[in-house]
C-alpha cells in the first residue's frame, strides 16, 4: 500500500517560525513542541467539543495584523503561514478569567481530594496565575451517587468539561452515566444510584482533570502520588499485554494507571486490570515455606538437598508466569521433563494459533492497528469477556469507515463534534458470530448464533466464497449459505478486513476457519489483519517453548519428584484425574504465591513473588515481548521470583553451591542461546547496567517523604535503601530526572505537569509513540515463507442429541481469571454459577429463569439456576468459565440436564 504523504506547515507561535503537521489542531500543535497551554475538555484519543474555553490564543490573518482574535486552540486546524500568540495579554487574561469562573463553585478541598498531588485542575489552576478567590457567596452544591465498588463520585468538584461523558459513552459505549440538566447546574452520574455497567468505567478516574470520579479502591488505603513507589509494569489478567503503572506503599500494592504504548493499549486499560490487582495484598498469601513431607525436623535447605537428589524429577509450567521462571523450570528438570501445565485441547489450540501467526501469511495486528480495520468478523468469540481492550478498540473500527467518509466533507480528524453530528448512528460493518449474545452485538451488521462447529462451518464458507482454491464445506444450510456469502462479499470490498477469533469456544476448528477467512483475503495490495485472543498473560511465552501437555503427562509420566510452578491444576481438569495423577508423586513442590487446590497437596510449598514484587517477561497475543519490572521488595525476605528460587535448584544440582544467584539479564541471554525462537527477548528493555549520565531511574518521585518516618517503629535512623540488581531502577528518589527509555518510565511528571496528563511530554508527538519507540519487542516473524496453506479438516453440522447437551464455556471479564478474583471489589462484581440455555431447551425441559437444573458433566455433578438466552441453540448450554465456585472441567465437554423437583 503507498505511504501516507505528510504534509508540513510553517506556523509562527509569538514571531518565532516551527514547522507543523497540516492536519492537526493548534492546541495539540502546542504541546507537541512544547509550549505549556491549558486546557480541559480536550484529550487526545478523543478529539475536541470546545467546552472548556480555557485553551484560548490570540489567531492573527497574516504577519501585519495586530489585532488579531481570540480563539480557542483545539478548534483551530494548522495551515501554512499560521501566526499564533499564546503570551499574549488578551489571551492569558481570559485564560485566568475563565479559570476563575470555573473555580467559583469548587469546593477548594486539595488537601482531602483524593486527586491532590496528581490533578490536572491543580496544575492548570497554577499555570494560568489564578491564586486567590474572590467569589464569597454560597456555592453551589450536589448529591453525591453511588456508582459501585470502582469509582467513587464528588460532583461538586465538577468544572463541566464533559470528557467523562464523552469517554463513557462515546468512546466506550456505555449506557448508564450522561449528563443532565442545563446551564451552571450540569450533572454527570447515573439517572439514580447503583453500579457503573461499562467494563471502563475506572478510566473515568484518568479521564477526569479534577477529583470527581477516583478510584474508590485507592481510597480504601490512600497514598498520595508523590508517597507511592512506582514501576513500569504488565497487565496479568488477559493476553493483551495491557501496559500498566503500578504504584506501592508500606509494603502493599496501592494503585493500579494506565501506562501508555500507542501499538497496544494507548490511554486506556479495562476494569479487571485496574482494580484487579489486590491478590497482591491477599491476607491469604503464601509467606513461609511449608514442609509436608514428614521430615519437619530438616531445614528447609536438607529438604531441598534431599528431594532434588533423589529420583526422576519433571516440572509443570504456567500460562500465567513469566518466560524466565518456565525457562528455569526447563533447565532445573530437563527439556523432556517439562510439560506446558495445561490440558491438551488448550495446548493444540494454542500451538495452532501460532503455527498460523507465525507462518507468514496473514499480518496479527496491534491494538491500534484493530482500531484502523473498516471491516471486522468476530468469529466464535466475546472480546468484551475474554480480552476486553479489544473489544474497546472494535468500537473505535465501527467508526472507521464512517470517518473515512466524513473526510469528504472536510471536517478535519480531531473536530469530534462535527463528526458526531455528521455521521450521527452510521456504523461500518462488524459482523459476530458467537452461540449467545455478546456487548458488541448493539454495533454489528449482523449477528450468527449457533454451536461451535457451526461457527467454523460458516468460517470456511465464507473463505470458500472468498477464494476457489479454499475447501468446500459440505451440505450447507441455505440460509448460513446466503450468510456466508454476504460476509464474504462486505469483506471483499475491505481495504483493511479484520477476523477476530480465539480460544474461548475451545474449538480449533474456529480458528483454523478465522485463518482461511484470512488467507482468503489476502492479495498483493491487501494483507488481512488476523487477531486472536488466548487464555492467559503469558499463554502465546509458553507456546513457544513448545513443551508437551499436561494430558501427556498424566498418561506417561513416572517419576519420583514433580515441581509445579504457579499453576492450580485443579482449574486445568477434573478433580479426580488430577488427585490421581498427584498421588503418584512422593515429593512435590510447589511455587506459587496463592493457595489454592494444588498447593493443598504440596509436600514442600515455596512462596513466590507476585508481579509487583518481581520482575521478568511476558509475550502477549500478538507475540510482542514485554518487561515488567519490580514495584517493591518483600519485606519477608523468604518471597523470592519463582526463576530465583529455580535457578537456584538447577545450579545445586550441578554440584554448585552460587555465592550469588544468576541476574534476570544472565538467564534470558541463556534463554535466547536455547531457544532461538526467543532471540530480541534480551533487548525488550534496558540491562541492568544502564545508566543516563551514570545515573539509575527513580522509583519514587522527587516529593517522595516519610522514607524515615516509614521506619521509626524498627530504627530511628534512616535505613538503607534496597539495591536492585536487575533493571536500571533504584528504590530512591534520587536519580535520573528526564525522560527515561519507555520501557523503564515508572510515572509520568514534567515541571508544572503533576498529573497524567504529563504524558504529552514524553512522546515524540501528541498521541504518537514515546521517546525511543514504544516499549516491546515483535517475536513473530511473519516475513517467513511457510508451507501452510487452507485448513480442510471441517466439521460436521452440530446436532442436538436427545437426552445429551453439549456445554460451551461463557467467559466472565469479572471471575474467569485467576488472580483478580481475590480482590474485594472484583469478587463483588463476579457472578454467582449457573447453567445458561436457549429457548427451546427450557421448553422441552419446562424451566424458567431462576429454576435449578440438575447438571452432570462426567463424574461432576452440580444444582446450577437456570438463565435463559434467546440466540443460544437447541442442544447447547452455557457453562461459566472457571468461576472460582465451579469445579474443573475438561473442555469441550457433554453431559446431562434434569430438573430438580421443588
Amino acid at each position: 500500500m503507498p505511504l501516507a504523504v505528510i504534509i508540513m506547515a510553517i506556523i509562527y507561535i509569538d514571531k518565532k517560525p516551527f514547522e507543523a503537521k497540516a492536519g492537526k489542531n493548534l492546541l495539540e500543535t502546542c504541546l507537541t513542541l512544547g509550549f505549556n497551554l491549558p486546557y480541559f475538555c480536550w484529550h487526545p484519543a478523543m478529539g475536541s467539543v470546545g467546552a472548556c474555553r480555557q485553551c484560548a490564543v490570540r489567531l492573527y490573518k497574516d504577519e501585519n495584523d495586530t489585532t488579531g482574535r481570540l480563539v480557542m486552540s483545539c478548534m483551530e486546524g494548522i495551515r501554512d503561514n499560521m501566526y499564533v500568540s499564546l503570551d499574549d495579554p488578551v489571551a492569558r487574561d481570559f485564560r485566568s478569567q475563565n479559570m476563575e469562573w470555573l473555580m467559583t463553585n469548587h469546593p477548594h478541598d486539595c488537601a482531602v481530594c483524593d486527586e491532590g498531588g496528581s490533578c490536572h485542575l491543580q496544575d492548570m489552576t497554577v499555570m494560568t496565575g489564578h491564586s486567590y478567590r474572590r467569589f464569597r457567596y454560597p456555592k453551589r452544591t450536589y448529591k453525591n451517587q453511588y456508582l459501585g465498588p470502582f469509582i467513587n463520585h464528588e460532583m461538586n468538584r465538577c468544572i463541566q468539561c464533559y470528557r467523562c461523558v464523552r469517554f463513557y459513552k462515546d468512546y466506550a459505549g456505555g449506557k448508564d452515566l450522561d449528563v443532565f440538566a442545563a446551564h451552571d447546574h450540569v450533572y454527570f452520574g447515573r439517572e439514580k444510584d447503583g453500579i457503573l455497567e461499562n467494563e471502563f468505567s475506572g478510566n473515568l478516574a484518568e479521564v477526569c482533570p479534577t477529583g470527581v470520579f477516583t478510584d474508590k479502591t485507592l481510597k480504601q488505603h490512600y497514598t498520595r502520588k508523590w508517597d507511592m513507589t512506582m514501576a513500569p509494569s504488565i497487565c496479568q489478567h488477559c493476553s493483551l499485554g495491557c501496559n500498566i503503572i503500578a504504584g506501592e506503599r508500606y509494603g502493599e500494592l496501592r494503585q493500579i494507571t494506565s501506562r501508555y504504548n500507542s501499538e497496544v493499549n494507548g490511554y486506556f486499560i479495562c476494569d479487571r486490570g485496574r482494580f484487579g490487582y489486590e491478590f497482591v495484598n491477599d491476607v491469604t498469601r503464601i509467606q513461609q515455606p511449608l514442609i509436608r513431607n514428614g521430615n519437619t525436623g530438616q531445614s528447609l535447605f536438607e529438604n531441598l538437598k534431599t528431594v532434588l537428589s533423589a529420583g526422576k524429577m519433571i516440572g509443570i509450567g504456567s500460562p500465567r508466569a513469566t518466560l524466565e521462571a518456565n525457562f528455569a523450570l526447563r533447565q532445573l528438570v530437563g527439556k523432556q521433563n517439562f510439560y506446558q501445565g495445561i490440558p491438551e485441547h488448550e495446548a493444540c489450540l494454542i500451538q495452532t494459533v501460532l503455527e498460523t501467526s507465525n507462518g507468514g501469511h496473514v499480518h496479527t495486528p496491534s491494538l491500534s492497528e484493530t482500531e484502523q480495520a473498516d471491516v471486522v468478523l468476530i468469529l466464535g468469540e466475546d472480546p468484551t469477556n475474554s480480552a476486553p481492550r479489544l473489544a474497546l478498540a472494535l468500537r473505535q473500527a465501527v467508526r472507521k469507515k464512517p470517518l473515512d467518509n466524513a473526510s469528504q466533507a472536510n471536517i478535519p480528524a480531531w473536530h469530534d463534534a462535527a463528526l458526531r453530528e455528521l455521521i450521527q448512528d452510521e456504523k461500518g460493518e462488524l459482523f459476530v458470530a458467537y452461540p449467545i449474545e455478546t456487548k458488541l452485538d448493539e454495533l454489528a451488521a449482523g449477528t450468527f448464533r449457533a454451536a461451535p462447529d457451526d461457527i467454523a462451518r460458516l468460517g470456511f464458507a465464507i473463505a470458500d466464497c472468498l477464494s476457489d482454491a479454499a475447501p468446500i464445506p459440505l451440505r450447507m444450510d441455505d440460509h448460513v449459505l446466503e450468510t456466508a456469502r454476504n460476509i464474504a462479499a462486505v469483506l471483499q470490498k475491505a481495504e483493511r478486513p479484520l477476523i477476530v477469533s480465539g480460544t474461548s469456544l475451545h474449538n480449533v476448528d474456529v480458528i483454523k476457519a478465522a485463518f482461511n477467512i484470512a488467507l482468503a483475503l489476502q492479495t498483493d495490495q491487501r494483507k488481512a489483519a488476523l487477531c486472536f485472543t488466548l487464555p492467559e498473560c503469558n499463554s502465546v511465552g509458553l507456546g513457544m517453548m513448545h513443551a508437551p501437555s499436561l494430558d501427556t503427562a498424566m498418561e506417561d509420566v513416572d517419576a519420583d519428584t514433580i515441581v509445579i510452578l504457579e499453576n492450580d491444576l485443579y482449574r486445568r481438569g477434573a478433580k479426580q484425574a488430577i488427585d490421581g495423577f498427584l498421588a503418584k508423586f512422593k515429593n512435590i513442590i510447589v511455587l506459587d504465591h496463592l493457595h489454592h487446590a494444588t498447593t493443598g497437596k504440596a509436600t514442600i510449598l515455596l512462596p513466590v513473588a507476585t508481579f509487583a514484587e518481581g520482575e521478568g517477561t511476558l509475550v502477549n497475543n500478538e507475540g510482542r515481548a514485554q518487561r515488567f519490572f519490580q514495584v517493591f521488595m518483600p519485606k519477608n525476605e523468604n518471597i523470592r521470583e519463582s526463576w530465583r528460587w529455580l535457578d537456584e535448584f538447577h545450579q545445586f544440582c550441578q554440584g554448585k553451591m552460587p555465592d550469588e544467584l544468576n541476574e534476570l539479564d544472565h538467564l534470558l541471554e541463556e534463554l535466547v542461546t536455547v531457544m532461538p525462537q526467543f532471540k530480541g527477548v534480551e533487548t525488550v528493555a534496558p540491562p541492568s547496567g544502564f545508566r543516563i549520565n551514570g545515573q539509575r531511574i527513580p522509583r519514587e518521585p522527587h516529593r517522595f517523604s516519610g522514607r524515615t518516618s516509614m521506619q521509626a517503629n524498627v530504627a530511628v535512623s534512616e535505613p538503607k535503601p534496597p539495591e536492585d540488581t536487575d533493571s536500571p531502577l533504584s528504590y530512591t528518589m534520587e536519580g535520573y530526572r528526564g525522560i527515561p527509555p519507555a520501557p523503564l518510565i515508572p510515572f509520568y511528571w514534567s515541571p508544572g505537569w503533576n498529573s497524567g496528563q504529563s504524558l504529552h511530554k514524553y512522546q515524540i508527538e501528541v498521541g504518537g509513540p514515546l521517546h525511543g519507540g514504544d516499549p516491546g519487542k515483535r517475536l513473530f516473524h511473519e516475513d517467513l515463507v511457510s508451507k501452510a496453506g487452507f485448513q480442510d479438516n471441517i466439521p460436521c453440522a452440530f446436532k442436538p442429541h436427545n437426552g445429551e447437551t453439549v456445554f460451551v464455556p461463557v467467559s466472565h471479564i469479572f471471575g474467569s481469571d485467576e488472580l483478580s478474583v481475590y480482590s474485594p471489589s472484583v469478587t463483588s462484581r463476579t457472578p454467582k454459577p449457573y447453567v445458561m440455555i436457549g429457548r427451546q431447551d427450557a421448553a422441552r425441559l419446562q424451566v424458567t429463569e431462576g429454576d435449578l437444573l440438575n447438571v452432570r458433566i462426567g463424574g461432576v455433578a452440580m444444582d446450577l439456576p437456570v438463565k435463559g438466552s434467546d440466540a443460544l441453540p437447541e442442544g447447547l448450554a452455557g457453562i461459566p468459565f472457571n468461576l472460582p465456585s465451579m469445579p474443573g472441567l475438561s473442555w469441550p465437554c457433554k453431559g446431562t440436564l434434569t430438573l430438580l423437583k421443588p
